[in-house]
């Protein structure tokens, strides 16, 4: 049994190449093993054109262990230190994994990236259009963190090679910082420490407050925002937010209408927002002016969101009693004496400031929070390189069929990436048409649609039929065979 998976760049020798899979050599297809540890997943009570009732018998069955290759060859890289979690889910399938404490500069993540089939991130390494182009094998990229602005999603997509994330499973660190930061401010605990540190004992109350009945505004209500609400009326706060549509508000919170109406009326204001091109400087000279005086800045988000020159600027007249600091424009590879001027040229005057925390983008640097981020993102790379499960993908359809049972010995699924173009669903029925299809699913998300089809009764001079057939259409972009 083999699985299919084409380089990214077109191979004319099909034939050959099926052939050679047979042996197990490892070119653009794999030799087919069943594993106890494979993954599958429960079967789906809504896709593929079944429901439970009209097909309990299939679903009570066991799942098939679907292996579609020789999976000691297949080349997984993580870089970055991802928790190990990660690792061992990914080292239990029996792939070839190699893992890495740091980043790579890009020349040597290209020499890196040429013969992988699966690369694992976290915020620190770029993926550019530049680097994918030289990923002759890659299939699908999981990043180990919850944005995905570091790779150059659209330019994936359209070459086949699926992304997944995590999106909740630090949104609790994040938040529980957040709360830990508006405290310290408030009593300017951060300066105390300091000094102390130094042998000052300077015992003050002025200008120290309780957070008790002040009002947090949290711009962005997501995942994070929301949690942080929660927390914060627990500490009784008086919440309100912002964001670009409504929201169901979580306890007593309020949704206010504008940015503006936020900035003048809350006491701490803090970003959980995505990077995007609206929320560049989204906090800046004339935002920090519009603040009450006194008032504390938090940001947590994306380092481009904050004008760092203009909030020192605010800091040093007053306008800003404190800020907490977790994201920078630019931010080092790795560990070590970087945050100063060659990096950012306002990190010493930034570092001057007084009442102010900076910590080195570790919102989401929990043993919890990475431990579930490693099991979570790598079960979701499991899945898509086993099943071709795009569940959780942020740049393909979410397209996935139930589970082939142990009942269903000879059957093979298609996968099928293609433009998303007239015609192309017609010309793939004639050639699935010829043979019975079990279950089909397609959708599409821009210029990108994925389609998925169970096909029962096949051999393997059907499947390289199929294979082939599909290849040439104009509309593919990558074919994978599973069975």
């Amino acid at each position: 049994m083999d699985i299919i998976v084409p380089q990214n760049g077109k191979d004319d020798s099909l034939s050959e190449r099926f052939a050679q899979s047979s042996l197990g050599r490892v070119t653009s297809s794999f030799n087919l093993s069943i594993s106890p540890n494979g993954f599958s997943h429960p079967p789906s009570l809504s896709k593929g054109g079944t429901s439970l009732a009209s097909d309990s018998t299939r679903i009570a069955a066991k799942a098939k262990q679907l292996k579609p290759f020789a999976t000691e060859d297949i080349k997984i890289l993580l870089l970055e230190n991802v928790n190990q979690t990660g690792c061992d889910v990914l080292a239990k399938q029996g792939y070839q994994v190699e893992f890495l404490k740091t980043s790579l500069p890009e020349d040597e993540l290209i020499r890196k990236i040429r013969d992988v089939h699966v690369i694992g991130i976290r915020s620190k390494t770029t993926l550019t259009a530049r680097v994918l182009r030289e990923a002759r094998n890659l299939i699908v990229i999981g990043c180990f963190c919850i944005g995905t602005n570091q790779v150059d999603t659209q330019y994936a997509a359209k070459h086949g090679i699926a992304v997944f994330n995590s999106p909740f499973s630090n949104s609790r660190s994040v938040a529980e910082m957040v709360i830990g930061e508006i405290i310290v401010l408030a009593r300017q605990l951060g300066d105390r420490s300091n000094e102390l540190h130094k042998g000052t004992w300077n015992k003050v109350s002025s200008g120290c407050w309780e957070i008790r009945g002040k009002t947090l505004g949290i711009i962005g209500y997501g995942h994070i925002g929301s949690q942080l609400s929660v927390l914060a009326e627990a500490m009784g706060m008086s919440v309100i937010f912002f964001d670009v549509v409504n929201l169901m508000a979580l306890g007593t919170a309020k949704q206010i209408p504008t940015l503006e109406a936020l900035l003048r009326s809350a006491d701490f204001v803090t970003c959980h927002v995505p990077e995007l091109p609206e929320t560049n400087s989204m906090i800046g000279e004339q935002e920090l002016e519009t603040m009450k005086v006194g008032s504390y800045l938090i940001n947590a988000s994306r380092g481009s969101v904050v004008n760092i020159p203009a909030l020192i600027e605010a800091m040093r007249s007053g306008k800003i009693a404190g800020a907490a600091l977790d994201v920078y424009p630019t931010e080092p590879g790795g560990n070590g004496d970087y945050f100063l001027n060659d990096l950012n040229p306002w990190a010493e005057d930034l570092r001057s400031l007084k009442n102010i925390i900076l910590t080195p983008h570790i919102g989401g640097s929990t043993e919890e929070a990475q431990s579930a981020i490693g099991v979570e993102v790598s079960e979701s790379l499991v899945r898509y390189v086993n099943e071709g499960t795009t569940i959780g993908a942020v740049n393909m359809p979410e397209v996935s069929l139930r589970s082939v049972t142990m009942d269903e010995p000879n059957h093979c699924r298609v996968v099928y990436i293609h433009h998303n173009v007239p015609g192309v669903l017609k010309e793939v029925n004639e050639i699935l048409g010829d043979h019975n299809v079990d279950k089909q699913m397609t959708d599409s998300r821009g210029d990108v649609a994925y389609l998925m089809a169970d096909i029962n009764n096949v051999n393997k001079p059907v499947i390289l039929d199929l294979y082939q057939r599909l290849e040439i259409l104009s509309s593919c972009i990558m074919t994978r065979v599973l069975y």
